[in-house]
């Protein structure tokens, strides 16, 4: 008869619960840098040409530690939105395009976070067509606001 050697299970056992207290430190670790750095993770940003406005929407999967969004159109903050938690989907209505003479808009997401840091995401340019009769109409009336 043969005798099978048996391994002893303490030293694996041990080792096993080891290796799952360092990974969950790992992690731990990892989600707290995470925390810490990151605002929002946008999934997408884009705008597009509604009437005499200019619409802006976008959506998050995450958000942490986010203050607010605030659109930029050439550079020039417009708004200031309200962060609403992660995977939301924002909308936003540029009322001002029509005021101008121009015809392609540039537009920029700045992101705040709680600690103050910026970031921003990649630029997008919106054609925009508004009749000339509406445009000479939106002149006259801001001249008398």
């Amino acid at each position: 008869m043969k005798t099978v050697k048996t391994l002893d299970k303490e030293p694996v056992i041990r080792y096993i619960l080891g290796m799952k207290k360092a990974l969950l430190r790992i992690f731990s670790i990892l989600l707290f840098v995470v925390a810490l750095n990151a605002a929002a993770f946008i999934d997408y940003f884009q705008g597009h040409s509604e009437g005499d406005d200019i619409i802006l929407e976008w959506k998050t999967a995450e958000e942490v530690n986010l203050d607010k969004f605030v659109p930029q159109s050439s550079y020039i903050e417009i708004a200031n939105v309200e962060p609403k938690g992660s995977n939301s989907t924002y909308k936003f209505r540029d009322e001002s395009a029509y005021k101008t003479e121009d015809l392609v808009f540039t537009y920029q997401l700045k992101i705040v976070d709680n600690d103050g840091k910026i970031s921003k995401s990649s630029e997008i340019t919106v054609s925009h067509n508004v009749s000339d009769v509406k445009r000479t109409w939106g002149s006259i009336k801001a001249m008398f606001r």
